[in-house]
C-alpha cells in the first residue's frame, strides 16, 4: 500500500519514518469492505493530526474501492484531543468541507505528491 510514502506536513520525512504509521496500524479486511488506519501523531497536542489523516484518508481514495468502509484513528491516549480529531476524521461532512479549504487542500496535496521523500 502506498500510505507509506505520504509526507509529514510538518516535516521532511514521510510518516512511516517518523513513525506515526506502521505496517501494523493498518487493517483491510477486504471481505467485510473495512479498512482501520491508526496513527499516532509525533506529540500529544500535534496541529496538524487531522491534516494527517485527511491524508490518509484521500490517499486510501486512490488504492482502494469506493464501497469500502474507511475509519481513521489516531491512537489510545497519543493525542490530548483525540476524541475531537477521531471524529472530525470519520465524518463525512466536515472532510469534505474541510478539503474544499483551498489552503487545506493544497497541504494535503502536497503531503500525498511530494517529491522530496
Amino acid at each position: 500500500m502506498h500510505l507509506r510514502i505520504i509526507a509529514d506536513p510538518e516535516h521532511p520525512y514521510s510518516l512511516e519514518q517518523l513513525s506515526v504509521l506502521s505496517e501494523e496500524s493498518i487493517t483491510v479486511d477486504e471481505k467485510l469492505g473495512r479498512i482501520l488506519i491508526t496513527f499516532t501523531p509525533t506529540i500529544q497536542h500535534c496541529s496538524m493530526a487531522t491534516v494527517i489523516g485527511l491524508c490518509l484518508r484521500e490517499k486510501l481514495k486512490d488504492c482502494f474501492h469506493p464501497h469500502f468502509k474507511v475509519d481513521i484513528k489516531v491512537a489510545p491516549g497519543s493525542h490530548a484531543d483525540e476524541e475531537s480529531v477521531n471524529k472530525q476524521l470519520n465524518d463525512k461532512e466536515r472532510v469534505a468541507a474541510a478539503l474544499e479549504i483551498p489552503n487545506l487542500r493544497q497541504l494535503v496535496d502536497e503531503c500525498l505528491y511530494s517529491s522530496e521523500l
